[in-house]
Formats: structure tokens, sequence, C-alpha cells
């Protein structure tokens, strides 16, 4: 999968970078070069994800966190970074954060969470809840390409800056683009802010129903 291939690529380019190389012979990818394929089923791409040993993460890592839901949703959330207590029990959104978003999904969109699909941008929580570095997100990107590919949402939501970000390549701060309605390869995406900055910054309540209301009015498109 090329998609793959690339992330390890990119891995490497980042480790000759931190070893201070400003300049390699790498090969870059060769599109007739054998593909490493990813499961076209998910319930083997989250075992292979469980085994994955692709970024320094993996070794102090407790749980990995694939995501949950519809596997035929037309909603698709993509969060950022798995939490301590996220980890501990295995799933996203718990937690006061978790109580937001259902919120966000019964009360506004008024569907059930049963309904959706919610990955994380990284499978597996930081040591100490640092920031993953981009190499670390790279190396787990294919697996989200592929659970998006499998799931094929009508609309994809990003919650935060880094999940948009790391996702589409994108470096325009959020609160310049978050409710716009773009496109990401065959897919509707909406980028907005997660549920646990809306606990830390009540006022952006209001921008956020926004967005929500946004969402609601294309899904009934959709249906």
């Amino acid at each position: 999968m090329t998609h793959l291939k690339n992330a390890l690529l990119l891995k490497q380019l980042y480790m000759y970078k931190y070893f201070g190389y400003r300049y390699t012979n790498l090969i870059a990818f060769n599109k007739e070069d054998t593909p490493l394929l990813l499961p076209q089923n998910i319930d083997q791409l989250k075992i292979q994800a469980s085994q994955c040993h692709l970024c320094d993460i993996s070794k102090s890592r407790t749980r990995v966190i694939f995501g949950e839901g519809d596997l035929h949703a037309k909603l698709l959330f993509i969060t950022e970074t798995p939490t301590t207590l996220e980890e501990n029990q295995g799933k996203p959104f718990v937690g006061k954060s978790g109580e937001m978003f259902q919120n966000m999904l019964t009360n506004v969109l008024k569907i059930s969470p049963n309904e959706v699909y919610v990955t994380p941008i990284v499978k597996c929580r930081p040591y100490n809840d640092r920031t993953p570095t981009p190499s670390e997100i790279y190396s787990c990107k294919p697996y989200l390409l592929q659970q998006i590919k499998l799931i094929a949402p009508s609309i994809i939501v990003t919650l935060g800056p880094i999940s948009y970000r790391y996702l589409t390549g994108d470096e325009t701060p959020l609160s310049q683009i978050r409710g716009n309605v773009m496109q990401y390869e065959n897919y509707t995406l909406i980028p907005t802010y997660h549920p646990t900055y809306l606990l830390k910054n009540p006022y952006t309540k209001k921008e956020v129903l926004e967005d929500l209301k946004r969402i609601e009015y294309l899904m009934k498109l959709i249906q």
C-alpha cells in the first residue's frame, strides 16, 4: 500500500534529520515495487494495528485505541491523541469529554453514538501524555486511511487542530477554518474544535453549535 510505504519512508527521513543529516541518497518510493498491503477487513486491520511497532510510542503503550462505532457509518469523527483514561478503558471519548461528545451527538445532531464511528489520529497514548511527533503520527496514518477506506463515510469531522493538520497536511489555524465544508479526496470534511477544548473554553460552544448544525444539514441531504 502506497500510504504505508510512504509512512515508513517518512519515518526514516525524520530519523536521518534527528541525527543531523541534511541530504540522503535514500531512494524514493517506486510504484513498481511490491506494495505493502493492509488488511481489507476492519477486524484484521485492528489486529494488525494492535501489534504495530512502527514508532516509539509502542514501547510504552498498554493498549491500542483503534476506534469504535458503526462500521457502515455515514459520519466519521477523527479525534486526537488518546488520554490516560481512554487508554485505561480501551476506547475513545470517556470521562467529561466523552459526556460532552455524546451531548453533541444526541442533543444537536439527534443521532445515537452507535450511529457514528470514532477513531483517534494516533492509536496509542504517548508516554507522559506528550504531543506525538510528526514521524509518529505519519507512522500511524496508514491505519487511519485504511479505516476511512473500509468504512467509507459520507462526512468526516476532525476534532481539534492535530487531527485536521495531519489528515490534510493543511497548517491553517483551526480558528480560521473550523466549520468550513471542504473536500478531502472523495469525502466531505468539516473541521471543528475538540470537546476537551470546549470544556476549557466554554465561549467556543456557540461556534461548535454552528458547526454541528451545518453537519446536521448535510446529513439530511445524504439520507
